[in-house]
């Protein structure tokens, strides 16, 4: 069935005539899609869908977003960015490092927002998994999500007081589009499966985050944008 897509003349020059055809006839293009701009669902049958094209130095990957989300584009990208974009354009599971997922892997949802710090608004990411997650061969049932974290970096916080200090060697990819504020960083804040939830406003989320600090089960860390 024909899809309502979007492949712009840059997007077509990469992929081909032939490919881009058998895209708008719906042979290659799904029907339900993750929005890779907002990561809510889409139906590339009911709505106008956009075909976004990410390259890396080795890699591409065609990826499908809201029209009303982002324009049929071309992005260029790090082949280090794009295998970290393609986890979150797939839903793929995501590794905190080579070794440091168990075999029974876990999804990492994240909502994005404001939070307010000191009378500051700081654009943030949220992240928590669906399930536990675990060292590599441990036979229990706990969860090593944060500690995993801390290891890597990342700060423990007991209350949200001021924004945490810089984490080198990682960064947030903004593919299109700028940041609503002077900052040129994303805080991100990560907490074990069940302690944020989805909330639908930012005052929730705010509520949810401060009350995961005071549990001891929220840690965090400044990162620099990359890309455009």
């Amino acid at each position: 069935m024909p899809r309502m897509l979007e492949v712009s003349d840059e997007v077509r020059a990469e992929i081909g005539d032939e490919e881009a055809d058998r895209l708008l006839a719906g042979e290659n293009a799904p029907g339900s899609y993750d929005c890779t701009s907002c990561r809510t669902q889409g139906d590339s049958e009911q709505e106008r869908t956009s075909t976004v094209l990410f390259i890396g130095d080795e890699t591409a990957v065609l990826a499908f977003a809201h029209a009303t989300c982002l324009p049929s584009q071309v992005v260029q990208v790090t082949e280090e960015q794009l295998q970290g974009a393609v986890k979150s354009i797939t839903g793929d599971t995501v590794d905190l490092e080579p070794d440091s997922i168990a075999p029974e892997q876990a999804v990492l949802g994240v909502t994005s927002g404001l939070v307010l710090i000191a009378g500051e608004l700081h654009p943030a990411l949220v992240v928590e998994p669906t399930a536990p997650i675990v060292r590599p061969g441990a036979t229990g049932a706990g969860d090593d999500f944060l500690p995993l974290l801390i290891e890597q970096g990342f700060m423990p916080l007991t209350a949200i007081e001021s924004a945490p200090s810089v984490l080198h060697g990682w960064s947030v990819l903004l593919a299109m589009g700028q940041l609503h504020n002077k900052h040129q960083q994303v805080l991100m804040f990560a907490a074990p499966v069940g302690s944020i939830g989805r909330q639908p406003r930012e005052d929730l989320l705010r509520d949810a985050l401060d009350k995961a600090a005071a549990n001891g089960k929220l840690v965090a860390a400044a990162m620099p944008l990359a890309g455009t």
